[in-house]
């Protein structure tokens, strides 16, 4: 006897997702007003809210998270004669999308608009269509207890374990196809709490100018503190505006939000959390501080939406974001930056940032893949692009040989002489990154890869026992 149609949940379920919440960012980052537009649609209902943002959101079905466990099962299912179909409450128009996609569905059910497909409601659809308790339905809500309530066999998947003890103390035959995996680290992940090493440059200024008071010191933690947790809600919603692109990404298509390990939603939530606890640490700073905070968020925030597609203001903006963590440092410290610091700053970020431009390319020839998705290069800008990429780095060591040649070095340093040592140190470091971008070995972002790369701290140490030599 051939077993009753199984039916399967789209979001959580079948995806590691919610493909409403990345139909509207994704439709945010592209056009952000038509995004906000369509919020007026939930004056007539959610079912019509679905319906202008599926119209509108443009989402690459095929490269979604899909759950694969899930997957084979249904596969493994579909061999043995049984229909499967897809019931969701997200729109007919992406239900249809997904279904499309996988081809292995043999129908589906979908809000339509007017009726929102979920509960009650998609437990009346699936009993019209098959009668009560003859079919089989895999969800992962708390939603879910009405069908789960009229059918045949109760199945979960991407379930979280708080839900799946809920669901086995009513239905004790309930069986789990894969239950849900997120981890603490991947919370951790999200914050990218790796890319808080930028933030050292905090620092910088109050050493390049010898100012180390317990008074400072405090302040500057409390910079660090404070800007980290700006970055980290700025890395997030740059992470929702770019879940399309990252997706396509070799590496990044790993990270938690792409990957379905850590819900949309909580993100959402955390990078509000976030930039509010960066404020409140920013409190005891000077107002300064607290403006350059906002500009920083700001900057991030045009970037993610605007300008990292836009040809070379992409570097010129991530090179502006290095320099304002120089600038909230001089504030916190008290100190001033010097002309030749900042000169020195500007050609030394566009370096790193051109790099981070070219390791992205060179990556994408080494596979085979194609231009970069949502940046503005092609593949055939990388000659062009190590070659600023050197241009500015050496710029950068040139403009340091000057300095150390004003009349500026001498207020400071005792032994300004020894700072040729550094000019050394400086072109090796460089080269070798030039070298390893060319070679396409370089990691993803420059300035993580200067903290976690042994030659590198070996060069920053000599940095620093040159410097201090000198004084």
């Amino acid at each position: 006897m051939q077993a009753p149609p199984l039916v399967v949940d789209l979001d959580g379920t079948l995806v590691k997702t919610d493909v409403l919440a990345q139909s509207f960012f994704s439709l945010l980052s592209a056009r952000p007003l038509r995004a906000l537009a369509t919020l007026v649609a939930l004056l007539h209902g959610k079912a019509a809210f679905k319906a202008a943002l599926a119209a509108e959101a443009d989402i690459d079905f095929a490269s979604l998270p899909f759950n694969p466990e899930l997957l084979a099962f249904i596969r493994a299912e579909r061999a043995k004669g049984r229909a499967i179909y897809l019931a969701s409450a997200s729109d007919r128009q992406t239900v249809e999308s997904v279904a499309s996609a996988l081809a292995v569905f043999d129908g589906i059910f979908a809000s339509d608009g007017v009726t929102n497909l979920a509960g009650a409601a998609k437990a009346r659809a699936l009993c019209d269509a098959f009668g009560a308790r003859n079919f089989d339905y895999v969800g992962n809500a708390r939603v879910d207890f009405s069908v789960w309530e009229k059918a045949r066999e109760v199945w979960l998947a991407g379930a979280g374990s708080r839900l799946q003890r809920a669901v086995i103390a009513r239905f004790p035959e309930a069986r789990i196809v894969d239950p849900a995996h997120g981890h603490l680290s991947d919370y951790v992940r999200t914050l990218r709490v790796h890319q808080w090493l930028k933030n050292l440059l905090i620092f910088v200024p109050a050493a390049a100018a010898h100012r180390f008071l317990p008074a400072t010191a405090w302040s500057l933690v409390l910079a660090f503190v404070s800007f980290s947790l700006c970055a980290s809600s700025a890395y997030i919603a740059n992470d929702l505006l770019d879940l399309n692109n990252d997706r396509a990404h070799v590496r990044k298509r790993d990270r938690p939000l792409a990957s379905g390990r850590v819900p949309l939603g909580h993100a959402a939530v955390l990078m509000p959390v976030l930039l509010v606890l960066a404020v409140v640490a920013a409190w005891p700073l000077p107002n300064r501080f607290l403006v350059l905070l906002g500009a920083y968020y700001a900057l991030t925030m045009v970037y993610s939406f605007v300008l990292k597609r836009k040809v070379m203001v992409d570097v010129i903006t991530l090179a502006c974001l290095y320099g304002m963590r120089l600038a909230a440092g001089a504030v916190a410290a008290a100190v001033l930056l010097s002309p030749w610091f900042v000169a020195f700053s500007v050609f030394f970020f566009l370096c790193l940032a051109v790099i981070k431009r070219c390791t992205e390319i060179t990556d994408r020839i080494a596979k085979g893949v194609g231009d970069p998705k949502g940046r503005g290069y092609i593949q055939r800008d990388l000659p062009m692009l190590e070659a600023m990429a050197a241009a500015t780095g050496y710029v950068a060591i040139m403009i340091f040989a000057l300095y150390i040649d004003s009349p500026a070095v001498t207020a400071l340093y005792r032994a300004p002489n020894c700072l040729w040592a550094i000019c050394l140190v400086l072109f090796y470091w460089i080269s070798r990154v030039l070298l390893l971008t060319h070679r396409g070995e370089m990691h993803d972002d420059p300035v993580v890869f200067a903290a976690t790369d042994f030659k590198s701290l070996v060069c920053g140490a000599l940095v620093v026992v040159i410097a201090a030599l000198s004084i």
